[in-house]
């Protein structure tokens, strides 16, 4: 398999995960939230700053239905995810093109 249908065969399944499957995680609380309750002080919770964001609570501020409004913020995610380390990705690779031939002409005697 080439590397571009790798590539493109794992975006694929990162956005039918993150917009189909993602509704159906579990609802139960996660490992912190769980502890905090546990060990009582999940009552000193207080809002974040980004409470009152468009993605905020994994869901997407306007957009009807939960179904939806979850799979359009999970298949954000992947593409702002993906954005980002894509341009790591051709940043790293510019900055690691220098020749053997280059990086010996710079190295000290």
């Amino acid at each position: 398999m080439s590397t571009r249908r790798f590539a493109a065969l794992a975006v694929l399944v990162a956005l039918l995960v993150a917009g189909v499957l993602s509704f159906y995680a579990s609802k139960s609380p996660d490992g912190l939230q769980h502890v905090a309750e546990t060990k009582r002080f999940a009552q000193t919770e207080t809002a974040h700053h980004t409470a009152a964001s468009p993605l905020a609570g994994y869901e997407t501020t306007g957009v009807a239905g939960p179904h939806l409004s979850k799979g359009l913020a999970g298949v954000i995610g992947v593409g702002a995810t993906g954005l980002l380390m894509g341009g790591l990705v051709l940043l790293l690779r510019r900055r690691g093109a220098s020749s053997p031939t280059e990086v010996a002409e710079h190295e000290p005697h």
